[in-house]
């Protein structure tokens, strides 16, 4: 059976009913036209008064908006254990992750073998795909150090090796809570103490700073438009109640081919490639 597609020429777009590997296109007088602008790239045109354009057959040009509602999805709020952070989150360097900055590094982009414990409750980084999977890891960054006295960015931290790693995507693909075995209150996994167009932080407790419990932060992700309401909201009312999530539940969509994704262990960075802390099924 054929498949309903589109193509857009020179701000026109033209679908038609594609059958086997080609797409023939009766364009009339316009085709001279689109078939100039279109030179070079989609094939060849007939130069007869109803001209034919054979176009290879295209399946990935339909773009999505990384911002726009992610269907049957809603979020609750909880309370949080703490007072709130006196730092506004978007200038807090635990909490966007912008502001500390990273640098990239070459590493192995694979899995790494660690010994010692591990949390069998740990959040699982492969949940954070519609399918869990392991993706093609993509690059990697070293997190900065924040000096709290001088209230700036420090070196970079060298030990684990890595601290922010990229993982490949579709643009649009809708990004998830990476699932936990942890339960904060009602069966949710976690608390947003950021979020903005570009990234989200997560916390798998209940207290507003990353100093207890783990803490994810993913990067190059426009967060879900009702989400980011909620917490512009909680946030302005002082945080005393933060955007409550469940592990698996979609929080947004990536903007581009990759996202970056950093994990925290009581406030310290770890290794986002550790197969048995947040990898085990791989």
């Amino acid at each position: 059976m054929g498949r309903l597609i589109g193509l857009r020429l020179g701000g026109v777009v033209l679908v038609s009913l594609a059958l086997g590997g080609l797409l023939g296109l009766t364009l009339g007088p316009v085709a001279p036209r689109l078939a100039a602008q279109a030179t070079g790239s989609v094939g060849w045109f007939t130069d007869t008064l109803t001209h034919t354009l054979y176009i290879p057959l295209v399946t990935n040009f339909i773009e999505i908006d990384p911002c726009a509602p992610i269907p049957g999805t809603s979020y609750g709020q909880l309370g949080i254990t703490n007072a709130p952070t006196e730092r506004p989150a978007a200038d807090h360097p635990d909490m966007n992750l912008a502001i500390r900055g990273y640098a990239p590094i070459d590493a192995p982009l694979t899995l790494v073998d660690y010994a010692g414990p591990t949390d069998a409750r740990a959040p699982q980084l492969d949940t954070l795909f519609a399918t869990p999977r392991l993706p093609t890891f993509t690059r990697a960054f070293q997190v900065h150090h924040w000096d709290w006295e001088t209230m700036s960015r420090g070196p970079v931290i060298t030990t684990p090796d890595v601290t922010l790693l990229g993982m490949a995507v579709n643009p649009g693909d809708t990004v998830h809570v990476p699932d936990s075995g942890y339960d904060i209150q009602y069966e949710y996994d976690a608390l947003v103490l950021y979020a903005s167009r570009e990234r989200i932080t997560l916390h798998y407790g209940r207290e507003d700073h990353p100093g207890l419990g783990y803490v994810v932060h993913i990067e190059g992700i426009c967060v879900e438009p009702s989400l980011l309401a909620l917490y512009e909201s909680l946030n302005a009312a002082g945080r005393w109640e933060l955007p409550a999530v469940y592990g698996g539940q979609p929080i947004g969509r990536a903007w581009g081919d990759s996202i970056d994704v950093s994990i925290r262990d009581t406030g310290a960075f770890m290794d986002p490639r550790a197969r048995k802390d947040w990898w085990k099924a791989h």
